[in-house]
């Protein structure tokens, strides 16, 4: 089957569906029908938890599949091939199940058109056309390898996270180093951070589920951006000109290595807020940039999402 290419421009939006849930940009928790159970990353729609994973597409794509026990009873199969596909992505993306039998109000206000049908979902509209029919697990893998692609060509390696924990190893002891790592690492130490930052790339490439080679390129991004730069220089800038993208990144990215990242986080929210097209895409990238670069356990991280969420909807 022919792969629909990655593309957001003209997407339909999708969030006046429901009212947006007071202060929640989270993941719905997984419940209802069974195919979502097995994955961390995966979770069965109900229409009261459509918003929340309409939301939780500002974070990354979510993909929903449409489904039928009783209509097509293969669909739950593939409903479950694409929740494991999407397992293996370690957040990059989020598996939303649907069963239109026990949903009907969610197929009905999108217009689907037939089930099984595939749907990805980024910001809270469509990132690519809708896929009818059952596609084979490598296909799946191949549409999920474009879109991390894309997003990853565009700066964006923000993750999902998980709806599980993970169990612990059998020692409760935490992992060896990942050897592919060192050079990136020992470049860092080095205070080489173009060179840190070309070898984050190369394993950001190389697979671009990576999520602890997808930070440490943020970070290092973050540091390569802010070399040499004139602390407040860089303020008086930000303060003369508060909707200049550059200008406010920028402090936002020395707040964040000097320590204060709610104060980054805050900066780039309020410039969501206040921008609109090409700027306010820069700045809401940017902040997922800073993100991914502070990690997705770390709860200012949270915040900051369900922040930004409440400013893009």
């Amino acid at each position: 089957m022919t792969q629909q290419p990655f593309s957001r421009p003209g997407a339909v939006d999708l969030s006046g569906l429901q009212q947006p849930a007071p202060g929640s940009a989270q993941a719905p928790a997984a419940g209802g029908s069974a195919p979502a159970g097995r994955s961390a990353y995966a979770a069965d729609v109900t229409e009261e938890s459509f918003q929340s994973l309409l939301e939780a597409s500002v974070t990354a794509p979510v993909v929903l599949v449409f489904y039928s026990p009783t209509r097509v009873p293969e669909s739950t199969a593939y409903a479950q091939d694409v929740a494991a596909a999407v397992d293996g992505y370690d957040g990059r993306f989020l598996a939303g199940l649907v069963d239109i039998d026990q949903t009907p109000a969610i197929a009905q206000s999108l217009q689907i058109p037939q089930v099984p049908l595939l749907m990805v979902i980024l910001e809270g509209r469509p990132a690519a056309q809708p896929i009818p029919g059952v596609l084979k697990p490598d296909e799946v893998r191949t549409l999920l390898n474009q879109l991390a692609q894309g997003l990853t060509a565009q700066g964006v390696t923000s993750r999902h996270q998980p709806l599980s924990t993970a169990p612990a190893g059998e020692d409760g002891e935490e992992p060896a180093t990942d050897p592919r790592y060192a050079a990136a690492q020992a470049a860092m130490e080095a205070n080489d951070i173009d060179g840190a930052v070309a070898e984050y790339q190369r394993l950001v490439d190389a697979n671009p589920a990576d999520t602890e080679a997808a930070g440490g390129l943020a970070m290092a991004k973050v540091l390569q951006r802010t070399q040499g730069v004139d602390l407040q220089a860089a303020r008086e800038a930000a303060a003369a000109n508060p909707d200049d993208v550059a200008a406010q990144t920028l402090v936002a990215d020395l707040d964040l290595l000097g320590g204060h990242v709610d104060d980054a986080f805050a900066r780039l929210v309020d410039l969501v807020r206040r921008t609109t097209g090409d700027e306010r895409n820069q700045a809401r990238e940017h902040l997922l940039g800073l993100f991914a670069a502070v990690g997705n356990d770390d709860p200012r991280v949270l915040r900051g999402r369900q922040n930004l969420a409440s400013a893009l909807f």
